[in-house]
């Protein structure tokens, strides 16, 4: 009968504890963990690298998004490679890396897009693309 009251006792308190860490946010995009706004610049880059590139090359690319970040102006940087998502005709799952930045507002991606970090390091980092594409979106307030 005892081991029943602990254990009953331990399961309230483990809902106490849930419950009281649980909050309820009035704005919708909190609630999401979305922290763009209106304005905001996303910056979707897709890269393809090119065919037999050696794995010392390869991990040699990726210094350039290393150096990229250091740019001034970004709100965040995230690389990705393809999403083992099922294969449908709207998705294009062909490309090698991505990178996504965020700028807060689009003075900051004018000055990403011409600074001499960006600059230097797309010229000495191509040799190993084929393709770039590059997709930029202006966040709205729907």
């Amino acid at each position: 009968m005892k081991r029943r009251f602990f254990l009953g006792a331990g399961i309230a308190g483990i809902s106490t504890s849930v419950l009281a860490s649980c909050t309820v946010s009035s704005n919708p995009n909190e609630e999401k963990g979305n922290t763009m706004k209106s304005g905001n610049i996303i910056h979707q880059v897709y890269f393809w690298l090119k065919e037999g590139i050696t794995a010392e090359e390869e991990k040699d690319f990726l210094e350039f998004f290393k150096i990229l970040k250091t740019v001034p102006g970004i709100q965040s940087f995230t690389t990705g490679k393809p999403a083992g998502t099922n294969p449908r005709s709207v998705v294009d799952n062909s490309f090698s890396y991505s990178i996504t930045v965020v700028f807060e507002e689009l003075a900051d991606i004018n000055v990403y897009e011409t600074h001499p970090i960006h600059t230097e390091a797309a010229a000495k980092y191509s040799k190993y693309w084929t393709k770039v594409q590059v997709r930029d979106t202006e966040v709205l307030d729907i």
